[in-house]
């Protein structure tokens, strides 16, 4: 058990804060809707029917979709992009996508490769891409719940103010569905330009995430 512990404390010590913090929300937002329920002389509601509302929905979705579009670009875009200097990117001799050799491809798979990088045809040239798609499929997933959910949530509050309901299509380019999401997209992009760059420069000891403390900044795809 100890083994286990150690060997998958980043998983489950980040697992264990996503429970928590997701929880927190849970408690918080339900708090919050309560009070906006009373505001316009309406019922509270438990919160089991908050979990399960629309409302509550949106807000994890929307959350979710900007993390997974966050990793599914960096993926894809530190294959043909790089920083200098930055323990995040790779050195610019190895753009693109790296020969069979440097990737332990094929013929040149070593005897603990996974075997779809040995067997080469479509089982490798997906399994090249796996990371990346699954990034994409689970951004596409998150997504498409944050519009079903928003459109919900935007439509209960619409016929309570005595609006008209929107479709699918009309939600999804409405200014309320593109201020969600852009808020998220906007802060993701900035947090991991902003790794990129400050790790140019500044260091972490004992992080992967980091340079050694005595590397020189322009030292490029090298980690403490």
């Amino acid at each position: 058990m100890k083994r286990f512990l150690r060997d998958n404390g980043l998983a489950l010590a980040f697992g264990a804060l996503f429970l928590v913090s997701l929880a927190g929300q849970a408690l918080a937002g339900h708090s919050a809707f309560n009070a906006d329920q009373l505001a316009h002389a309406a019922e509270p509601v438990g919160l089991p029917s908050y979990l399960t509302s629309a409302d509550f929905a949106v807000d994890v979705a929307e959350n979710w979709q900007s993390e997974y579009l966050q990793f599914f670009l960096y993926v894809f875009a530190t294959v043909w992009l790089v920083q200098r200097g930055s323990p995040e990117s790779k050195p610019a001799g190895r753009i693109g996508q790296e020969s069979d050799k440097d990737q332990q491809i094929g013929v040149h798979a070593g005897e603990g490769s996974p075997r779809w990088a040995k067997t080469g045809g479509w089982r490798t040239a997906v399994f090249s891409r796996s990371l990346g798609l699954v990034m994409l499929g689970l951004f596409l997933l998150s997504w498409i719940a944050q519009s079903v959910a928003g459109m919900s949530a935007y439509n209960t509050a619409q016929l309570g103010d005595f609006g008209d309901p929107v479709s699918w299509l009309g939600y999804v380019g409405s200014s309320d569905f593109w201020s969600r999401t852009l808020q998220n997209w906007q802060s993701e992009f900035l947090a991991i330009g902003s790794m990129a760059v400050f790790s140019v420069y500044l260091r972490q000891r004992g992080s992967p995430e980091s340079k050694p403390v005595g590397a020189p900044h322009m030292v490029t795809d090298e980690t403490g």
